[in-house]
């Protein structure tokens, strides 16, 4: 099984389903201000999940591009990716619990799909607690499934294997309830593993847990039967609909259905070990410091390749940030293995090669993926140059690295923490890691600015200023067509409870006048109190209209409707785009609008920053 086959036969089974597939969305959350990146499958879909109609129907599946920065230090066991691929069905207030486990069932051990031997298969169900009770229809549901194989699957309500027959394991909220932080759809989960060491037999006494820790079970799948709405209070409410939403990881999936205990043991990953091999004239087996900067510098270079895919270039904020880290990281990494020359772009053609089958957009991006990889690696090789010099001065001068050194030499010249520790030890210098690490840390809290808080997953924040503020991103879009020509349109964009942001391709810096035009052209659409409204129009429909399409690649499979909100009166419209929403019921409530500040991010691109004032909020 490879990974283009496995995504193909999960397509195939829920399309026989009454699914329809939808494209994987970007890895760069629409108007989502609460995260940087898309870290699940849901993350597009909120809106659907919250009861507005999705354009392709009850029932979708898809695959899910996804990035998760918090695991990057574990990244190099056998497991941990920050890149992955997320396999997804779901019911939009269709199809509940019953459906969910047979199909799952079916789907992990039918020969015409997965074909996995349903007696080393064990699930978990949510235990209940003082919000909702011990998941008992879904205990019903996966016994009847076990029962087609004669197996008799027992539950056990403390988590623990108890007998040989124990297939099911009760577990509380912190293993089986998913939801994200921040609140919105929530509910009861039930979890799939994968007995991959059955030889060991039955081992009475051990908790679901251990058995996962010691690599005994390996998660496969999650379903999630999502009935709640996590309050700002904290609070559950009953959502509209009953939704169902699952999650497979590809790259797990794919270790376990090839007999491995290891991600990095599928074909894609082989590929980019043997490009490192030639690079660097040692193999993955050479040494367990060999394979575990292999696997590094393979999911690094993965994601970032798929991030610049998606439009993020490397700087020293937000998704340009985490996209710089884990090319540094890599670079890092390469020279572990020895590797003195530009590698990146090299092995970066590898991932684009074995990806692009299924996300054709890396075809047209290739050449500048390997352009931005090229330019960050050359700058980065120099940063190393300056920083071992500033080491050597402190060393000298200290006889030895502090933690405050350590952190001057990272924040002030970019060296990284570990580079300084390798070459602290190589002078012969007996560093306490915990010790040191915790001086690290407590001056980089000091430093620490408001955006490393988006590394925690949330849900779309939809408080009126920041959908005033989606609302004025319309505008200016549009005033921006109109004042530097029709070739404008949105490269990114991330809406906070304070202020707007847009990226834009335009050659050059706008002198004042533009700006206050463009000022001027959103606030007197503003003043005339415009109503806002959206149509259900197929994709061909809204082209017709003249309907700005900055995303139109993900809807052009859906075959379907798709929503289009309007700016102004049907005999006089100010803009039209395809949008999710939501936004103002009228221009008027938006106040005023001033742009704070207009600079470069990168070769071609500008961003504006404005905000709203005296808006009418409710």
């Amino acid at each position: 099984m490879n990974s283009q086959l496995l995504r193909q036969k999960f397509l195939d089974f829920f399309k026989e389903k009454g699914h329809t597939i939808i494209p994987s969305a970007s890895l760069i959350p629409e108007n989502d201000p609460t995260v940087l990146f898309t870290t699940a499958g849901m993350h597009p879909l909120v809106p659907y999940l919250l009861g507005e109609p999705h354009p392709a129907g009850k029932r979708v599946v898809d695959i899910q591009k996804c990035i998760r920065t918090g695991d990057i230090d574990e990244v190099g066991d056998n497991r941990h990716l920050t890149f992955f691929e997320m396999l997804g069905n779901w019911s939009l207030g269709d199809y509940f619990k019953k459906e969910a486990i047979e199909w799952s069932f079916e789907f992990l051990t039918s020969p015409k799909w997965l074909g996995l031997d349903p007696s080393r298969l064990y699930v978990t169900v949510f235990a209940g607690n003082h919000e909702s009770p011990l998941d008992e229809v879904s205990i019903k549901y996966w016994q009847e499934q076990f029962k087609k194989f004669d197996i008799n699957a027992q539950v056990s309500l403390c988590g623990v294997w108890e007998n040989a027959s124990t297939h099911i394991f009760a577990l509380p909220r912190e293993d089986n309830w998913w939801g994200l932080e921040s609140g919105g759809p929530c509910g009861p989960c039930t979890e799939m593993f994968y007995d991959v060491a059955p030889e060991q037999g039955f081992q009475k006494g051990k908790t679901h847990q251990e058995l996962v820790n010691n690599f005994r079970f390996f998660e496969i799948w999650n379903d999630v039967f999502m009935e709640y709405k996590r309050l700002p209070n904290g609070h559950l409410e009953k959502l509209v609909q009953k939704n169902v939403d699952t999650g497979m990881g590809l790259e797990r999936t794919l270790a376990i259905l090839n007999g491995r205990t290891n991600v990095f043991e599928s074909e894609s990953f082989q590929n980019i070990f043997e490009l490192l091999t030639l690079e660097s004239e040692k193999t993955y087996t050479s040494s367990e410091a060999c394979g575990r900067a292999m696997r590094i510098i393979a999911d690094h270079l993965r994601a970032s390749v798929m991030i610049i895919n998606d439009g993020v270039i490397p700087s020293n904020k937000d998704q340009g940030y985490v996209l710089r880290r884990l090319i540094r990281r890599a670079v890092r990494y390469g020279k572990c293995l020895g590797i003195k020359s530009l590698f990146l772009a090299k092995i970066s053609k590898g991932i684009i090669e074995d990806f692009q089958k299924h996300y054709k957009e890396l075809q047209k991006n290739t050449q500048h993926i390997y352009d931005i990889l090229t330019q960050e690696e050359q700058k980065f090789n120099r940063t190393i140059e300056k920083g071992l010099h500033e080491f050597e001065k402190m060393y000298e001068k200290n006889s030895g690295i502090s933690g405050e050194d350590a952190f001057i030499l990272y924040s002030t010249y970019g060296f990284p923490l570990e580079l300084t520790e390798e070459i602290s030890l190589q002078k012969g210098q007996k560093i306490n890691r915990e010790l040191f690490e915790e001086e690290f840390n407590k001056h980089q809290k000091r430093s620490r600015v408001g955006a490393s808080q988006k590394f925690v997953g949330g849900l779309s924040d939809h408080s009126q200023k920041t959908v005033y503020l989606h609302t004025a991103t319309h505008l200016l879009q549009q005033a921006l067509r109109i004042v530097l020509g029709t070739e404008i349109y949105q490269k990114g964009s991330n809406i906070t409870h304070e202020r707007l942001r847009f990226d834009f391709p335009y050659h050059e810096k706008l002198t004042d006048s533009q700006k206050q035009q463009i000022e001027d052209i959103v606030n007197e659409v503003i003043q005339k109190d415009l109503p806002i409204y959206f149509e259900m129009l197929t994709l061909e429909q809204a082209k017709e209209k003249g309907a700005l399409g900055v995303f139109e690649e993900k809807y052009k499979d859906y075959g379907e409707k798709i929503k289009v909100y309007m700016v102004g009166r049907e005999d006089q419209l100010f803009s039209q785009e395809i949008c999710g929403g939501p936004h103002a019921p009228q221009t008027g409530f938006l106040g005023t609008f001033k742009i704070q500040k207009e600079e470069s991010v990168g070769s071609g691109i500008r961003r504006i920053k404005a905000i709203l004032l005296n808006s009418k909020y409710s």
